[in-house]
């Protein structure tokens, strides 16, 4: 079985990585104090532990039992073990979709693109933050993460957009700093 990276990271992973942009999150995804909220990659919590206030439900999934159990210390969370090309959720099922910095790290990025629009409501949005490969800075990240034999496969800001190729889609992209937002809602 291959090294999990995530594993081995996870008991530290929030003193290492920098806090989230919670503020510009909650303004992307726009959720109600009824809504039922998927961090999609969500590791240990780390972002969803600070939206869980503004949302009435959140459901964690990720691959990484290390992560899992991290996030498993978090009140009111649902960790959930899950990759994200085969949800284990139904149709329609979630208001919102929050994946940070995940969607570099799964295997099939068009497979998962397609299962977070099978699951999110009509009305409801996937928002989706990665670091944004055209940034020097991003570059040596991808390298470091390629050197570090973790499978990395960046896509550019608009390249994410196009995984969305839905005639009811409403796709928007944007920058901020050293991040690309693309933001998927469901009409």
């Amino acid at each position: 079985m291959p090294f999990d990276h995530f594993d081995f990271l996870a008991p530290f992973y929030e003193r290492v990585i920098p806090s989230a942009a919670i503020e510009s999150m909650l303004r992307e995804l726009e959720p109600s104090p009824t809504c039922r909220l998927l961090d999609a990659g969500g590791g240990t919590g780390r972002v969803s532990g600070f939206l869980k206030e503004h949302v009435g439900s959140v459901v964690l999934s990720d691959i990484s039992m290390g992560m899992l159990k991290e996030a498993a210390t978090k009140d009111d969370l649902q960790p959930t073990c899950a990759l994200t090309e085969t949800m284990p959720f139904a149709d329609n099922f979630f208001d919102c979709i929050l994946m940070v910095d995940a969607l570099h790290h799964v295997n099939d990025q068009a497979q998962s693109a397609c299962e977070l629009w099978r699951i999110v409501k009509p009305g409801g949005r996937i928002v989706i933050q990665e670091p944004d490969i055209r940034k020097f800075a991003v570059k040596l990240i991808a390298v470091a993460e390629k050197l570090a034999l973790m499978r990395s496969h960046f896509l550019s800001p608009q390249k994410i957009a196009d995984l969305f190729p839905f005639d009811d889609a409403d796709v928007d992209v944007h920058t901020e700093e050293f991040n690309a937002w693309v933001v998927v809602k469901k009409q």
